[in-house]
């Protein structure tokens, strides 16, 4: 890592701390980046028309684009994926293959590079291999119980055993769980771990940070990973570096760093959050390390959120998900077996011995052709009986979600889904409610939050389990992008979840096929932008 200067810090401060003079410079790096990736387009174009001029070569260069096209057609037809992502390129690439057969490089495979999967699968191995050398084998499974199947899978293709000791405690707003993460940090005496997809200079994060370079004084270990383009505009270049520079226990890892080029690899993005203190307690769910996640800042009007706080075992998963993405890409890698307590060390908070706690920590990857993140929403959705109630501030769906979602309308299950009232993206505010009508009509109930945005993700079913995390419902977040959640039952949050649904519902409004009619240039604009669903 290489060494700051004294005016650097001082300008990386100021840039953070949004001094105005300073903060022109944070700008200048997003418009640069853009600045940069427009001349490629640009010079694209501009290489096409030249060339045209001359009839041969115009005619050779259409050929052989031609030939891609049909060639990408045909990977695409023979690729094991998704029918409605498949009929989305092929239409691109045959209507307009001077833009798909690019587009199709950059966004069309959704995994990341040979060499990043390598190192993000030798880090796995290695810390599963220390994982079962302290705990042993199967320690934390449990057989399949009350047909909950999610779980059987989570354990044999996610690789994260279900726990059933510790506690999960579900907090339905920002403000309410801030003060609970602040106060585990304050009590860290070995180690504290922080992932996040946006960390920005603030009320949240500078209290925060106030209290890592505390304990980092007193000998607490810590490590931070942050997503470089989930924080291009919020934190400098080299931030990564200057916290590193505060104590010689602070270590940090700036994911996947941002370059103004065209690569696949800048495609999938570390949206995951958690936070691990000591190897006791955990916390994960929508909330980022900023102040309009925490009431501290008005955006869009009212932000809803919501985390949970996990004690006991399952903490562990959440460390070795921390250690899988830093073990990959930090030179100076570090035993998983350091912060993982003694099976002597951890104790059960569950005092009620007759209920079944299920607790179920999972993280969702690109790499892989299991998407764990989808399939756990199918699986719930499918066996759901009474209801299902669903926050999500995007609602951008393949066939198969949107399938299950009408399905289970349809005999008769109540399915209710709150999307935002107030958008942070217009376009994918556009797409989202371009997948009201279809779900409206076979009974599905869709709510807008009016009192601003929703950027919660969670499920509950039935009144027997939920789902809290980082994922959305949409193709990025299902299919593109690192992700992480916990699937739990037979606990008092699940109710918890149910009740912050209810409270949602009566302050939101319920969408009607009255109130979102359509003229034809509305649904034909819609269908043009369901073009590209499975880019936004």
């Amino acid at each position: 890592m290489k060494k700051l200067s004294e005016r650097k810090k001082q300008w990386i401060e100021r840039t953070v701390a949004n001094d105005r003079s300073y903060k022109l410079y944070l700008y200048n790096r997003f418009f640069i980046f853009a600045l940069l990736v427009l001349a490629q387009l640009v010079g694209y174009v501009f290489l096409l028309y030249a060339f045209a001029y001359d009839s041969q070569i115009g005619y050779a260069i259409q050929t052989a684009v031609g030939v891609l096209a049909l060639i990408f057609v045909l990977t695409i037809i023979n690729r094991y994926d998704r029918p409605s992502t498949k009929l989305n390129w092929i239409l691109l690439i045959l209507l307009i293959p001077i833009v798909g057969v690019p587009m199709y490089l950059l966004y069309g495979d959704g995994k990341q590079t040979c060499r990043m999967r390598k190192k993000i699968e030798k880090a796995k191995r290695e810390n599963q291999a220390q994982f079962l050398e302290i705990y042993g084998e199967g320690t934390g499974f449990l057989p399949q119980t009350r047909g909950e199947a999610v779980s059987c899978y989570l354990t044999s293709y996610a690789g994260y055993p279900i726990y059933t000791d510790g506690e999960i405690s579900y907090y339905k707003s920002g403000e309410e769980l801030y003060p609970v993460m602040l106060e585990a940090l304050q009590k860290a005496e070995k180690f504290i771990l922080l992932e996040y997809f946006i960390i920005a200079g603030g009320k949240m994060w500078d209290s925060i940070l106030k209290v890592l370079l505390q304990k980092a004084m007193q000998g607490v270990q810590v490590r931070i990973i942050y997503d470089d383009f989930g924080c291009m505009m919020t934190l400098p270049p080299d931030y990564d570096t200057y916290l590193e520079s505060l104590h010689k226990n602070i270590k940090c890892l700036s994911f996947n760093p941002v370059v103004p080029v065209f690569t696949l690899r800048m495609n999938n993005r570390d949206h995951r959050k958690i936070l691990v203190v000591d190897g006791k307690v955990a916390f994960t769910g929508g909330i980022n390390l900023a102040d309009e996640y925490v009431a501290q800042k008005v955006r869009f009007g009212y932000w809803k959120d919501s985390g949970v706080k996990i004690t006991g075992n399952a903490v562990r998963s959440f460390t070795m998900m921390f250690f899988y993405l830093w073990n990959a890409f930090r030179k100076d890698k570090e035993a998983l077996s350091a912060y993982l307590l003694p099976p002597s060390e951890i104790k059960s908070d569950t005092k009620d011995e007759e209920k079944q706690t299920q607790i179920h920590p999972y993280d969702d990857s690109p790499l892989d052709k299991q998407s764990v993140g989808a399939t756990v929403y199918l699986d719930m959705i499918h066996r759901a009986r009474d209801y299902v109630y669903i926050f999500t501030p995007y609602l951008i769906l393949d066939d198969e979600m949107r399938a299950a979602l009408m399905r289970a309308a349809m005999r008769g299950v109540d399915v209710r889904i709150v999307t935002p009232g107030i958008p942070d993206k217009k376009m994918v505010y556009r797409l989202t409610r371009a997948n009201y009508e279809i779900l409206m009509r076979v009974g599905v109930k869709i709510y807008e939050y009016t009192p601003g945005f929703i950027h919660s993700k969670s499920m509950v079913c039935d009144d027997e389990c939920a789902v809290v995390g980082t994922i959305n419902f949409d193709y990025r977040s299902l299919y593109l992008h690192f992700e992480n959640a916990v699937y739990f039952s037979g606990c008092d949050a699940v109710m918890e979840v149910k009740r912050d649904c209810e409270e949602t519902f009566a302050v939101s409004k319920l969408c009607t096929k009255e109130n979102h009619k359509r003229g034809f240039f509305g649904r034909l604009g819609d269908s043009l932008l369901r073009l590209f669903e499975t880019i936004f």
